[in-house]
């Protein structure tokens, strides 16, 4: 009994000893754990990716008519009895638009027949005359002088009639210009005629734009107008937002001294409707259709705009990332062209982007793939 009191007293020291070493390991080992650091997100990446995109020039300019025809008045002391349109109206070619009083052309087309018809007869009997001149001229019965004066005679009668022919012609077409027709299908774009004003030869009564059609005439700067040939496909846009499309017509064979621009001109579809989207006037951007070229994409959501800059996250080896500037261009879809500042074999962090400060580190996991419906 009495050597087993030493051993008594021993064992609680030695149970205490141990439960101090137990405790001091798991206080290390969170120590250490709260020591590791971590991560600040959990983020997707991919690679850079090959694609072709559509080469486009951006430009501005104006719509205008193709071709604006001026209808003007061909009569002369006239008064305008009738107008039959007005502004926006579709005509067609030979259509009435106006109709001046005729009364006074009527009378002079009248006295134009009863002067060729008087003249006609003088001719006839000239005529006669001459004939029977001719034949009694080998039998010595009538002078050579008088039978010249009733050939001289006749023809002045033949002379007489052409001139009254000529007038009554004349007449015709005066009657024929108290109506105003279209010279071509179109849309009426002005209007000046007034009923009951006394129109002069050559006043302008009517504006129309030939045929519907308009054109774009788009600015381009001298450096890039190499790039413009006909046939080039191009599209405006409204300025509600409707896109048509056109084709390059020509290209302006000189530059503005003054703004350095040069004009492409570029047809638009024939419109004769008055809902069409675009007007004469108008001005509205567009863009040309260049073809196509290789270009380095990255999803538009691993682009982060910073300071007026854009960047992209590189994922590093130890698991942060390093914000790297590049430089955009092209846009298709969801995808952006790099233009430079990113390598193609680069590691880009794709989903929480916006969130990353250079060098944080990251928990990277593969995306996992949607099925196939």
């Amino acid at each position: 009994m009495t050597r087993l009191r030493p051993l008594l007293v021993l064992l609680p020291v030695v149970v205490l000893a141990g439960l101090a070493g137990v405790l001091a390991t798991g206080r290390a080992a969170d120590d250490k754990k709260a020591a590791a650091p971590r991560p600040a997100l959990t983020v997707t990446t991919a690679r850079p990716a090959s694609a072709r995109l559509p080469l486009r020039l951006a430009a501005n300019g104006n719509v205008a008519a193709w071709q604006e025809a001026v209808i003007g008045s061909e009569s002369n002391g006239l008064r305008l009895r009738e107008v039959r349109v007005n502004v926006g109206d579709v005509v067609r070619k030979g259509q009435v638009l106006a109709v001046f009083d005729a009364d006074v052309v009527n009378a002079d087309l009248a006295q134009a027949r009863a002067a060729l018809q008087e003249t006609e007869a003088n001719a006839a009997a000239a005529q006669a005359d001459a004939e029977r001149a001719r034949a009694l001229q080998s039998s010595g019965a009538m002078s050579a002088q008088q039978v010249t004066q009733y050939i001289t005679a006749e023809r002045t009668a033949n002379a007489r009639v052409a001139a009254a022919r000529a007038t009554l012609s004349q007449q015709q077409l005066r009657l024929k210009y108290t109506q105003v027709v279209a010279p071509d299908s179109g849309v009426i774009s002005a209007r000046s005629a007034t009923v009951g004003a006394v129109a002069g030869v050559g006043t302008e009564l009517f504006r129309m734009i030939r045929q519907g059609r308009l054109e774009w005439r788009a600015e381009v700067t001298a450096a890039e107008l190499p790039r413009m040939k006909p046939g080039l496909k191009a599209e405006v846009r409204t300025a509600g937002g409707a896109v048509v499309k056109g084709t390059v017509r020509t290209v302006a064979p000189t530059v503005d001294p003054q703004t350095r621009v040069a004009l492409v001109y570029v047809d638009l579809p024939p419109s004769l409707s008055p809902d069409a989207p675009l007007k004469a006037g108008m001005f509205a951007g567009g863009r040309f259709e260049l073809g196509e070229s290789d270009a380095l994409t990255v999803p538009q959501q691993a682009v982060a705009v910073r300071d007026g800059f854009a960047y992209v996250f590189r994922l590093n080896p130890d698991n942060r990332v390093s914000q790297v500037k590049v430089t955009t261009g092209r846009r298709l879809g969801e995808r952006v062209e790099v233009v430079a500042g990113l390598p193609a074999d680069a590691l880009v962090v794709i989903s929480g982007a916006g969130f990353l400060n250079d060098g944080d580190l990251v928990r990277n996991v593969v995306p996992v793939a949607m099925p196939a419906r």
